[in-house]
């Protein structure tokens, strides 16, 4: 296996010629310049590159283990998060007035790749961490936020959202979770929860459980539910930590991949837990922490496509088979041939323009946060809960199909545990499903951000993307591109009143078309970008492979977005 390079020259690229982010932190206040934030960059790269690659693979061979009720992660795991932790990564974008750097969310989104890229399990443990701190601030007390906020910010203590029970998945209004008020103002806490990924570890400190519960008066469906914090260790008398909570592992998820990560089956037998928000309003809460987790979520798929990438082009220069095409020189690496460059040029593309997607859409997320002017603020809150859906789901499914696509430049050697292809597929494939699957998202897509203010969200990005294309000229990337945001507007007004049949049979082909032509407006812009270094020279070819190969599946998925519902509804329930 070769080892892991973090793409801080396309970092750089794009924070310097293609998103405006030196503009953009003059915008929202941060004093923070390109050059600082590539130099961030780089030690996070180097991190994952030097202390948490070379742990995944024996990370996913040996696998969390439950011994005597208590989670053993795999060798080294333990040790690489103090490093992690002493070195200020969990507080990078965190809140200052918890402890946290502050530091612009697009350096976050781009430590979530490279955290993925080098070793998925382990990202997982930060990244719920900070979904769990960005819900706590949001909707808990002060009380609370003075407990629990410095110390997750640090890292000191974890986070893990557990919301899923055997029989409530995606339609929480099943869950049957109870919580008990007790006389101090505390609850008990009581049920058993599911698929809860960093439910336990042995990294020490405490884990904060953000869980969802009925309160004895709740009402029936997702009305009903409330946001607990439930900490592993409760405080003593001496204001330390250390009195063991009713809470505890029952089993180890057996798992197709992430093998690392400890997902753990979660029994709370009354433990102590507080409220988080108000009675009743759990979902709201908890929707705080899910929205992060699916970006983030997004960009595993992203940076899972990545590492693959790197380690399909280095063998495809490596490994020698076959002809040259006039049939002169033989055995010839196999880059030479034109279906291996195929599936290396699929991923790059996806790549590459996800990427500067993704860095787009955190420089949106801190405008919304922090930008003087309240309009501009909740433009930017709008479009990134616009695109929220389309990173997830697209990038995960692209992240899964890239995968196998570099699996399969391997041959044979794809299939075996030696060259490592193999994890990345059966890593790449829990991010399709988890943090709500991908249908989901497309339904949410179609069902609830196109409606937003009327369609006037969806309408502001168009126009946006519009602008960009025009002010590109003639480029190839941008014609093409334009033509294609001709279809996805139409099709768009088609979706508009649509019936939740219609709106299902379409959202999936919807959503990939949306991402499409998202990711053909980034491709513009990079293509746009002035210079003659090798770097431009490759953008603009990967730009016209993107023009001519994957573009133009646009028309095929507005096609079948016109097919309507007829076909998939005509086949009887019982015939399946």
């Amino acid at each position: 296996m070769f080892s892991y390079v973090p793409p801080i020259d396309d970092y750089r690229f794009l924070l310097t010629q293609v998103l405006g982010f030196d503009r953009a932190m003059v915008e929202t206040g941060k004093d923070v310049d390109a050059d600082l934030a590539t130099a961030v960059l780089e030690e996070a790269g180097r991190m994952c590159a030097e202390r948490l690659h070379p742990i995944n693979r024996h990370g996913d061979e040996e696998g969390s283990r439950l011994i005597d009720g208590d989670v053993r992660t795999p060798e080294g795991f333990a040790d690489a998060w103090r490093d992690f932790v002493a070195a200020g990564w969990p507080s990078l974008s965190a809140d200052p007035e918890y402890g946290g750097q502050g530091l612009p969310f697009i350096l976050q989104l781009w430590l979530d790749e490279m955290l993925a890229a080098a070793n998925m399990s382990f990202g997982l443990f930060p990244g719920l961490t900070r979904g769990a701190c960005e819900a706590i601030a949001a909707h808990a007390d002060d009380a609370l936020k003075t407990i629990y906020l410095p110390r997750m910010v640090s890292g000191e203590w974890t986070g893990a959202m557990a919301l899923t029970e055997s029989g409530a998945g995606t339609d929480l209004a099943l869950l049957k979770t109870k919580a008990e008020p007790n006389a101090d103002g505390g609850y008990a806490v009581t049920g058993q929860k599911i698929f809860i990924s960093s439910g336990d570890h042995d990294f020490g400190g405490n884990i904060v459980h953000l869980v969802l519960a009925r309160l004895p008066d709740a009402p029936a469906g997702v009305k009903g539910i409330s946001l607990f914090l439930v900490p592993k260790y409760l405080p003593d008398a001496d204001g330390g930590f250390t009195i063991r909570n009713a809470m505890s592992v029952g089993a180890l998820e057996k798992k197709m991949g992430i093998h690392a990560q400890p997902t753990c089956v979660m029994n709370y037998d009354g433990a102590t837990g507080w409220l988080v928000g108000e009675p009743h309003r759990g979902l709201a809460a908890m929707f705080t922490m899910m929205n992060a987790e699916r970006l983030m979520v997004g960009i595993q798929g992203l940076g899972i496509a990545g590492a693959s990438y790197q380690q399909a082009a280095g063998y495809a220069k490596e490994r020698l088979q076959g002809r040259s095409a006039d049939g002169a020189r033989g055995p010839v690496a196999i880059i030479e041939h034109a279906d291996v460059r195929r599936m290396l040029l699929n991923i790059r593309a996806f790549v590459e323009g996800g990427r500067a997607l993704s860095g787009w859409t955190a420089l949106q997320l801190d405008r919304a946060h922090h930008h003087p002017d309240a309009a501009e603020r909740a433009k930017a809150d709008g479009l990134v809960a616009l695109l929220t859906p389309v990173v997830k789901a697209a990038f995960t499914d692209y992240g899964f199909e890239s995968a196998v696509q570099a699996q399969q430049v391997f041959g044979g050697h794809g299939y075996i545990r030696e060259w490592g292809m193999e994890q990345y597929v059966r890593d790449a494939r829990i991010a399709q499903i988890y943090e709500g699957t991908n249908g989901v998202q497309a339904m949410d897509l179609v069902g609830r951000k196109l409606p937003m203010a009327g369609g006037a969200v969806v309408e502001g990005f168009f126009a946006l993307v519009a602008d960009d294309l025009e002010a590109a000229g003639t480029i190839g990337i941008a014609a093409s591109t334009r033509e294609a945001l001709a279809l996805l507007r139409d099709v768009t007004a088609s979706l508009r009143g649509a019936g939740v049949e219609a709106a299902g049979a379409a959202a999936a082909d919807y959503l990939r078309l949306f991402a499409l032509v998202s990711m053909g407006w980034m491709w513009t812009r990079m293509a746009a970008a002035e210079g003659d270094t090798p770097l431009h020279d490759a953008k603009r070819a990967v730009a016209g492979f993107f023009a001519q190969r994957m573009l133009p599946q646009v028309r095929g998925l507005a096609g079948s977005v016109a097919a309507g519902e007829a076909t998939i509804m005509a086949l009887a329930v019982d015939a399946f």
